[in-house]
């Protein structure tokens, strides 16, 4: 098996690296790719030290998995070779999340559509994956109806320099603004670009990509997303409407007892989910879990990960799995 790590000096490609040292694939060879400036340097992997080697050396080695988190203009450029020498590639960045024909993945609810002829497989947007993890049991139970979600995204969604500016602000110094605002001590409603309809590009992905993960095309959803100065991981306060009606004590256990969830719902101890303590996991932590008492049919939940783990490198690995598992590879 020889897996491939694109964009391996990102905050996901670390994250990428350290979620593969932890799984159980076999790797025969491994290479650590990333952009010119970063060729020749090392880094370590399985302790072992690697040298990073270019996008097209890359190609020219083969591997059997791709996994690439380097933005969506280098996916869109770089993904089409790596699939026409026969690598799959897991692609991070939004290049192909919304490709007809290219399959959209969070393995605890749709992996079972993936073939041995999908070359190209997309992960995500990060406040996506966790969202549709919650959803999926409930969806399948009671059938969603429509979805209100509002986001609070960690600094980390938007990489390395948006987290230095949190920590310079912090410490009062001057810094580059990777954002139009301070962070730190504030938050504002903008993640991504604004498009013609007023909502941001981040809210758009929620709506769409949600959709398609689902295959029900027929819920209703809104979304606001706002950025927040934490580290730890993307919270979000979700609304749902269902078509049938639901028991409170029997949905909490179906939550409980669904793949990839963990419930933290109990308010007697002032249990619920929060990035500070999620930060490092793999599952989604769901909780304030309670009925909408002002129409029927509806509950509110609070649904907490880690972007950079279950958001983004942790699903990608979890789908390479899930690829050898099967034989998919």
């Amino acid at each position: 098996m020889k897996i491939a790590v694109v964009g391996a000096t990102g905050l996901v490609g670390q994250e990428m690296i350290k979620v593969l040292e932890e799984s159980l694939i076999e790797i025969n060879e491994f290479y650590a790719v990333a952009s010119e400036k970063s060729v020749g340097k090392e880094l370590i992997f399985n302790n072992k030290t690697y040298t990073i080697i270019s996008l097209q050396k890359a190609v020219e080695n083969k591997p059997n998995i791709a996994l690439f988190s380097a933005g969506g203009t280098v996916s869109k450029q770089w993904v089409p070779k790596f699939a026409e020498v026969g690598t799959t590639v897991i692609d991070n960045s939004s290049a192909w999340r919304m490709e007809k024909n290219i399959p959209l993945i969070v393995p605890e609810v749709n992996a079972s559509i993936l073939n041995i002829n999908d070359k190209i497989i997309a992960n995500p947007n990060c406040s996506t994956i966790q969202l549709v993890v919650a959803l999926a049991p409930l969806h399948k139970k009671y059938k969603i109806k429509r979805l209100v979600v509002s986001t609070y995204q960690s600094v980390t969604g938007t990489g390395v320099t948006a987290v230095q500016q949190m920590k310079d602000e912090r410490k009062g110094i001057n810094t580059k603004k990777v954002y139009p605002y301070q962070i730190d001590m504030n938050c504002f409603p903008h993640g991504g670009d604004f498009l013609d309809n007023g909502y941001t590009s981040e809210e758009m992905k929620l709506v769409h990509e949600t959709r398609k993960i689902m295959d029900d095309y027929n819920i209703g959803i809104t979304s606001t997303v706002v950025r927040i100065p934490v580290l730890g991981g993307h919270s979000e306060a979700v609304n749902i409407e269902f078509e049938n009606e639901f028991d409170i004590d029997e949905l909490k256990l179906l939550l409980n007892s669904s793949k990839g969830i963990i419930l933290q719902d109990d308010i007697s101890k002032n249990q619920y989910p929060m990035p500070l303590y999620c930060k490092g996991k793999d599952e989604v932590f769901v909780g304030r879990i309670r009925r909408d008492e002002s129409q029927p049919k509806t509950l509110n939940l609070w649904v907490v990960a880690d972007n950079l783990r279950k958001g983004a490198a942790t699903n990608a690995v979890q789908i390479a799995q899930y690829l050898i598992e099967n034989k998919l590879i």
